[in-house]
């Protein structure tokens, strides 16, 4: 038995981060109805990368498998009596509309809780429910920007960067699948159905709680310097750091020790708990300086016999192949009917007793739709109206 066997949820939500949480849901064994317009959700229709695939494009591939589609026409009243129908026999309700589309659709919270009391409903946005952001749009370089992280890095006149990943969708897919199991828990403890309101600002910014403490209060300015420090609140040297023939990451070396290694006596008698700030940029350029003079290979390897934290700078071609991730199993591979052999990565979580599974991948839009029809009732005549009216659609294999 898997850990969420036996459970069910209805997933209306679209892009990444509603899609990864409930993604994460179904890597557990619940039961995932992923409800789409009868034209397919968005994401089909783009793709990061322009990795295309063949029925299905690959960013949409990596974040719905395990799940079922129904393809449903909500503004109809049909479709909206489908809706009540798949909630009164489900779990948990996930959806990230913008703040008031859900009542539009007659899906918010108060409308579902009449049809299922006991409904665990995650609500996700990019701002909150209401207020003065409420409306803006919640995409992932943008909350970056606004939520401070940003500036927590780099040089002082030089551009802000943001995360080379799509990273407040995934931190907010996370909270939500916390949230949703949280809830399901309750609900097991109690026999209460509730809301679960998860924003991507206040996910983003939760992630930076220890650099906010640092600021709000210890009153540590958040400053960047001259040099590009990888991280505003940490000593140096702290970075990305160019050698003879590549690059390697180097992380809260004893300055006395690093000095001996590179060569200079710049570093000696310095304390590292307040020289180390004091003289933030010259510690960074004489490292930057003096790593130039030889390979990453023997840097790693004088690192390392020293005791100083400092590791290679890889590339996706290299983390597939690298040994810790094989040995970790971090990346799983599958043969899908449309798309042929898919490599992604697995399920973070290791379980000894319930592990998580891949029982299909990514769905066509709507491939489900009479499967899922039929499970919570409707006859076969009740499927052909529905099919004739475009009130629902399917992409058959």
């Amino acid at each position: 038995m898997s850990i969420l066997g036996g459970y069910r949820v209805i997933d209306c939500s679209i892009a990444m981060a509603g899609p990864l949480a409930a993604q994460r849901l179904g890597d557990l064994g619940a039961d995932v109805i992923k409800v789409e317009p009868v034209t397919g959700e968005w994401q089909r229709h783009v793709s990061a990368g322009r990795a295309q695939g063949n029925r299905i494009n690959v960013s949409f591939l990596s974040l719905n498998r395990n799940k079922r589609s129904i393809a449903v026409d909500m503004k109809s009243e049909e479709g909206r009596e489908i809706i009540r129908r798949l909630v009164a026999g489900a779990d948990v309700f996930l959806q990230n509309y913008r703040p008031g589309v859900a009542e539009r659709l007659g899906v918010d919270y108060a409308a579902l809780k009449e049809v299922k009391p006991d409904l665990i409903y995650v609500a996700m946005s990019g701002y909150g429910q209401s207020g003065p952001y409420a409306r803006k749009p919640g995409q992932d370089l943008l909350l970056q920007a606004m939520s401070g992280a940003t500036l927590s890095a780099g040089a002082d006149g030089v551009a802000p960067a943001a995360a080379g990943q799509f990273l407040v969708d995934a931190v907010a897919a996370y909270v939500a699948f916390e949230g949703a199991l949280a809830g399901l828990l309750h609900r097991e403890r109690t026999g209460e159905g509730q809301m679960v309101d998860v924003n991507m600002l206040d996910a983003i910014i939760t992630l930076q709680i220890q650099e906010y403490a640092v600021f709000a209060t210890g009153g540590v300015p958040q400053s960047r310097s001259a040099e590009p420090h990888a991280h505003s609140y940490i000593r140096a040297p702290y970075g990305i750091f160019a050698t003879k023939d590549g690059y390697l990451s180097l992380a809260f070396a004893p300055l006395e020790t690093l000095g001996r290694l590179l060569g200079t006596s710049r570093f000696d008698g310095m304390d590292d708990e307040t020289d180390s700030w004091t003289h933030r940029d010259m510690i960074y350029a004489v490292t930057r300086e003096r790593l130039l003079t030889e390979t990453t290979e023997h840097w790693l390897t004088a690192f390392e016999a020293a005791g100083i934290w400092a590791g290679p700078v890889l590339g996706y071609a290299d983390v597939l192949e690298n040994p810790q991730i094989r040995h970790n199993e971090t990346f799983v591979t599958y043969d899908h009917p449309t798309e042929g052999r898919v490599t992604t990565p697995g399920f973070p979580m290791r379980f000894s007793e319930t592990p998580a599974t891949i029982e299909r991948g990514a769905p066509l839009a709507g491939e489900h739709s009479r499967e899922v029809l039929t499970d919570i009732g409707f006859a076969d005549d009740e499927i052909e109206t529905l099919m004739a009216s475009g009130c629902i659609s399917e992409d058959r294999l």
